[in-house]
């Protein structure tokens, strides 16, 4: 089934485009892919909204309660020229509204690229979000389940899926579609702080 790409806003879309027609923009990017293309045709495409998780809430997940609240920081577009992405641009909210913030290419923007594709192949329709949990330094694909929903807000529902872009993690496999009501736990367990260890004077004497 297809995804349901939700719209980005209109202000978000026209600044990236300033941005792909302006020489300056695009040669003072630090995207050789991108200034490569200089003067041919580039299009802005599948707009995502990236969420971020601040901190998970390990007590919270525990006892069982909602996974902690997410924000909206960017709208992230990938940036096609010719027949493949080469870059991706992001946009950021400003007290006059979305603005162009930045191009950058590497690693993150093919895995979007076939995280979405994998992600049509489920055979259940998604709103797709970009979900970046940074204490681990760490950027998911976010299959929101409610299609319709406003996608600047909103919390992973416990049967939202949350597909982890390569890099992953150590321990977390790429491209592998987890509930969230599974990923979370796993990720709360990483940041879990180790226990101390017990001071000699503390330990119990030897029998």
């Amino acid at each position: 089934m297809p995804l349901h790409v939700p719209p980005a806003p209109a202000p978000a879309l026209r600044s990236v485009l300033a941005a792909l027609g302006s020489p300056t923009a695009v040669h003072e990017a630090h995207t050789p892919a991108l200034r490569a293309l200089q003067g041919g045709p580039m299009t802005a495409e599948l707009p995502l909204p990236v969420h971020v998780l601040d901190r998970l809430n390990i007590s919270q997940l525990a006892s069982g309660g909602r996974p902690p609240r997410t924000r909206l920081t960017a709208w992230r577009f990938l940036i096609r020229g010719g027949d493949r992405y080469v870059a991706a641009a992001d946009t950021r909210l400003t007290p006059d509204g979305w603005v162009f913030s930045h191009f950058f290419e590497g690693p993150y923007v093919a895995a979007t690229e076939r995280a979405l594709r994998q992600a049509e192949a489920l055979g259940k329709s998604y709103q797709p979000r970009l979900l970046s949990v940074p204490e681990l330094y760490m950027l998911t694909l976010w299959l929101h389940g409610a299609v319709g929903a406003d996608a600047s807000a909103g919390l992973p529902a416990a049967a939202d899926l949350l597909v982890p872009l390569a890099p992953a993690p150590p321990g977390i496999a790429p491209y592998r579609p987890h509930p969230v009501s599974e990923l979370l736990p796993v990720m709360t367990h990483r940041l879990t702080p180790p226990s101390p260890p017990v001071p000699p004077s503390m330990a119990a004497p030897a029998a």
